[in-house]
């Protein structure tokens, strides 16, 4: 086992993951340190969001082992349940509550899960709606919203909690192209307030501004793990140099 740093937060330890006969994710390593934003790059099918998920516990991996702050997750619901009011999901879908407003939204998990006063929920989803730019909309409802809006109070709700980790699955996939920047530019302001991240992206220019690793897959394993700098200017894999040269031809 390797040693742990005093920056590490998350450990992936030769984590595999398969439905059935379909092994999706094949012995992935990695650490995850404070302040990085890691960038998850690859084609469709080469495991980006299984891996997303199984970081999240939503997926129990087959074989392999994850840590958080040294301590292997165990199987207990209670542990889970507090591992991830820690490491908190945006997904490309939003998971919003259709039936409450804006407002509750961002107030039930603080409310559920940290069991914050009522005032004290009300006043971080406040502030988090506000660095968003969703201040006016709290007493809108999901369905009035477009989806952009949808897609930073959920990431509004995200923050509510302080988590450590904020895990992003392609949160921008669902949206149509004028709308993408808005949420990357809040996705920016959080990189810059040293908030860690982990991005399944197909967001080339942001990956390549933003992040400080980039995570390549293909068929189930990462096959690249460098430096944006590094991995734009010179990919190592050939799977890499054929994916980056169809985003990059023109």
């Amino acid at each position: 086992m390797t040693k742990q740093s005093e920056n590490e937060i998350i450990r992936v330890e030769e984590l595999s993951k398969s439905f059935g006969e379909h092994q999706v994710l094949r012995k992935i390593d990695f650490t995850v340190n404070k302040g990085d934003v890691i960038c998850i790059l690859g084609s469709s099918g080469s495991g980006k969001s299984t891996l997303l998920r199984c970081i999240n516990q939503l997926e129990t991996q087959t074989y392999g082992k994850i840590f958080f702050h040294g301590k292997e997750l165990g199987k207990k619901q209670k542990e889970t349940n507090e591992y991830r009011s820690k490491v908190g999901m945006v997904f490309q879908s939003f998971n919003l509550f259709n039936n409450k407003t804006v407002l509750k939204n961002c107030m039930e998990g603080t409310r559920k899960v940290l069991h914050l006063s009522k005032d004290e929920a009300h006043k971080r989803a406040i502030s988090h709606l506000k660095s968003v730019g969703m201040a006016p909309f709290i007493n809108a409802y999901p369905s009035q919203l477009s989806g952009g809006q949808k897609q930073r109070v959920a990431i509004a709700r995200g923050l509510c909690m302080n988590p450590e980790v904020l895990l992003f699955d392609e949160p921008t996939s669902a949206l149509d192209p004028e709308m993408v920047g808005d949420v990357l530019n809040v996705m920016k302001k959080l990189a810059g307030e040293n908030l860690t991240m982990i991005i399944v992206t197909h967001e080339m220019d942001f990956a390549r501004d933003v992040s400080n690793r980039v995570l390549f897959m293909d068929k189930g394993y990462i096959v690249e793990d460098a430096p944006p700098s590094e991995f734009f200017t010179n990919p190592q894999h050939p799977r890499a140099k054929e994916f980056l040269s169809r985003f990059f031809s023109n």
